[in-house]
């Protein structure tokens, strides 16, 4: 068995943030966000690996995950082409790739804490050419929604319905067979002008095709929102093992670190900090006089001086100072925060603000 995973698109919901980064760089408990979906899927027992990536990122994303060696599977890049055409359409463009193995298609922004295993498993065992992953959610009109009969048989599956014929989302995770390719011949874009996948398993359910499914138990999120990258970041924190949480840093004697506390190689936890974990300090950060509450990833190289910040991820290279209690938030690369004493006139704020940001003051 393959895998493919799509880390395209362009993130509207996530700028500015996303101007700059692609989504899926995103930091989560200081990983790319990619990482743990590559660490799924090779648990899973799947050693080649494709990514489909936007026109022009395949250089940046290899720098980002090269080979795979490191995880022991083998990652290649497809570069996308032909425009944002839907995701059925990624998986067509890959069909050299592919070939006529059997695949799992991942949404590479999808967080899953449970194993893969019994999805694949349930795919192999069940003999099936299509297996779905569900989730129930409270907002299943932003997503593919499966539709049962009276019987509980599952009948097909609808794109973002106003009326959501159940609750449940289909979620990021699918298997396939070859059928797949046969099935996308014979669908149509959607009035978005998208090739839908829920149309492809839609087509395989009305063609007499065996389609599996199974419901998600464990945490599931589609990080398509700041409010999901920030849980995201929460549930993977909290479900890191306790092996992972290691002082590699320094630390002042006089500094607190209560509950699991991750510390970089070559950062310093200087006099007056206070650290309640979950929380990971990336490499060769400076804190001095400092609170970070749990739930919070602090990127590499960041400063954090004379500050508090809690529920939060920070990028890489950052700076927060002298600023009043910071919750709720994500940090860019090499952003930097201050106060207004340090500038004139005082008590006025002073900011460059671009497209889709929010703050408070």
């Amino acid at each position: 068995m393959k895998a493919l995973i799509a880390a395209g698109g362009r993130a509207t919901r996530l700028r500015p943030i996303t101007w700059t980064t692609n989504k899926h760089l995103i930091p989560l408990a200081n990983k790319p966000m990619l990482e743990h979906a590559i660490k799924k899927i090779a648990e899973a027992g799947i050693t080649e690996i494709a990514i489909n990536v936007n026109p022009g990122e395949v250089e940046l994303m290899r720098n980002v995950f090269g080979d795979g060696s490191q995880w022991g599977v083998n990652i290649s890049y497809i570069e996308q082409s032909g425009g944002p055409k839907g995701i059925a359409h990624v998986v067509n463009k890959a069909k050299a790739f592919l070939g006529d193995e059997p695949f799992m298609f991942y949404l590479g922004d999808n967080i899953i804490l449970g194993s893969l295993k019994k999805f694949v498993a349930g795919f192999i065992e069940g003999g099936h050419n299509c297996f779905l992953a569900f989730s129930k959610v409270k907002d299943p009109q932003r997503f593919g929604v499966p539709a049962f009969d009276a019987a509980g048989n599952l009948t097909h599956v609808v794109e973002k319905p106003t009326e959501p014929p159940s609750d449940y989302a289909v979620t990021g995770i699918y298997l396939y067979d070859k059928t797949f390719f046969d099935a996308f011949e014979q669908i149509q874009p959607s009035p978005r002008g998208e090739y839908e996948i829920t149309d492809v398993n839609t087509w395989m359910l009305q063609n007499g095709k065996s389609v599996g499914w199974e419901e998600i138990t464990g945490w599931w999120k589609d990080t398509g929102t700041p409010e999901a990258i920030l849980e995201g970041n929460a549930s993977i924190l909290s479900d890191l093992s306790h092996d992972t949480f290691v002082v590699e840093g320094a630390v002042d004697p006089t500094a607190r670190l209560q509950g699991m506390v991750q510390v970089g190689k070559g950062a310093v936890i200087g006099p007056g900090c206070l650290i309640r974990g979950p929380v990971t300090i990336g490499e060769d950060a400076v804190l001095e006089n400092a609170y970070v509450g749990p739930y919070t990833s602090i990127g590499s190289r960041c400063v954090i001086r004379n500050a508090e910040i809690e529920h939060s991820i920070v990028f890489d290279d950052a700076s927060i100072c002298d600023t009043p209690r910071i919750v709720d938030s994500l940090i860019g690369y090499k952003a930097q925060l201050t106060s207004t004493a340090v500038s004139k006139p005082d008590s006025a704020h002073r900011m460059i603000i671009g497209d889709n940001s929010y703050l408070e003051l």
